[in-house]
């Protein structure tokens, strides 16, 4: 197991020192899943929910997430991100609580000392709020959750490849 890095001597917080360290491409793409009544779906692909086309707002709104993560999570670089591309899968098939899903697909790209991880987690994480805030007023059970790293390359540690 890797040693965690964002501590000080003293044991404290720090933001990992990245001076020095090769510049490379990093790409990362993370994905999540929204889960949410037949019907939501079904207004959604219609364009029927009076704030506006969902997916194509949401689509933004991973974006914009992906390059403010250093806003939001204390100990991420600001990184100039080179490339962010959101995809959505839709599954109109209910599951046994007789919800459908909406599986978001964020890959985000640099070049430079560190990974974008953090930045296609986020991604995907505000386009799936998204999803909620603009469907809620018809369907408030919307939830939304297995965010995770599909894959990652470029580094030191190299390429990564999520198993299931």
């Amino acid at each position: 197991m890797a040693e965690l890095t964002h501590f000080n001597e003293a044991g404290r917080a720090r933001m990992v020192d990245v001076t020095n360290k090769t510049s490379t491409e990093r790409i990362a793409t993370a994905q999540g899943k929204v889960l949410l009544l037949p019907e939501t779906l079904k207004k959604i692909q219609e364009g029927q929910i009076a704030k506006g086309d969902v997916l194509a707002v949401a689509q933004v709104a991973g974006v914009m997430g992906a390059k403010r993560t250093p806003d939001l999570i204390p100990m991420c670089h600001p990184l100039l991100l080179t490339n962010v591309d959101i995809d959505f899968k839709e599954d109109p098939q209910p599951d046994v609580s007789g919800r459908c899903s909406i599986s978001i697909f964020a890959t985000v790209k640099t070049t430079g000392g560190t990974g974008v991880e953090m930045e296609a987690m986020t991604a995907v994480s505000v386009a799936a709020l998204t999803i909620y805030d603009m469907c809620k007023a018809i369907d408030k059970g919307i939830s939304f959750g297995d965010v995770c790293l599909l894959s990652k390359s470029g580094g030191k540690s190299g390429t990564y490849t999520r198993s299931s």
